[in-house]
């Protein structure tokens, strides 16, 4: 804090430094002005700017289904699923009806049941199954108190034992 001075003195002051006079707020009554090196300041800002972004965990990664899907597969894309939600990101479930399927969407429906129900240990339902359009769809975010251990979903050969 160097005090009140005229803005020659300042910038002097700044040059004998080494570092730049930098105006911080211009309409007040005198003037505020601060005395820093100012590339350097720029750096930091583009450093915490890009930190900032590298953190977002707002990404949707989409799972996308059929309604003849089997099991076999709908484990492996629940097992990618869970580690999605383990990394913090949402994962969407999507199961495209094409044709004749259309007729029959509670097929669909009783699939995104059972994923739920893989899920529930690793996310919650953020958003509930509903059609739009030719696809049903359904999204999870990762739940709170996530545990850390990767179980993956029984197989129907395992279930009939």
């Amino acid at each position: 804090m160097l005090g009140v001075m005229n803005s020659k003195d300042a910038y002097f002051e700044a040059e004998k430094r080494g570092l730049d006079l930098v105006e911080i707020s211009p309409n007040a009554n005198p003037p505020v002005c601060k005395i820093m090196d100012f590339g350097k300041y720029k750096y930091e800002l583009k450093k915490k700017s890009q930190g900032q972004k590298k953190q977002v965990g707002n990404i949707i990664k989409e799972i996308t289904l059929s309604p003849v899907t089997q099991q076999h597969d709908i484990d492996f894309k629940v097992r990618n699923a869970i580690r999605f939600l383990e990394e913090g990101h949402r994962v969407k479930f999507s199961i495209r009806f094409r044709g004749r399927q259309m007729a029959h969407p509670e097929v669909g429906m009783q699939q995104l049941e059972k994923i739920k129900e893989y899920l529930k240990e690793h996310g919650v339902t953020e958003v509930e199954p509903k059609m739009e359009g030719r696809v049903l769809a359904s999204v999870f975010a990762p739940a709170l108190g996530k545990p850390k251990t990767t179980s993956a979903p029984a197989s129907k050969a395992e279930d009939s034992k």
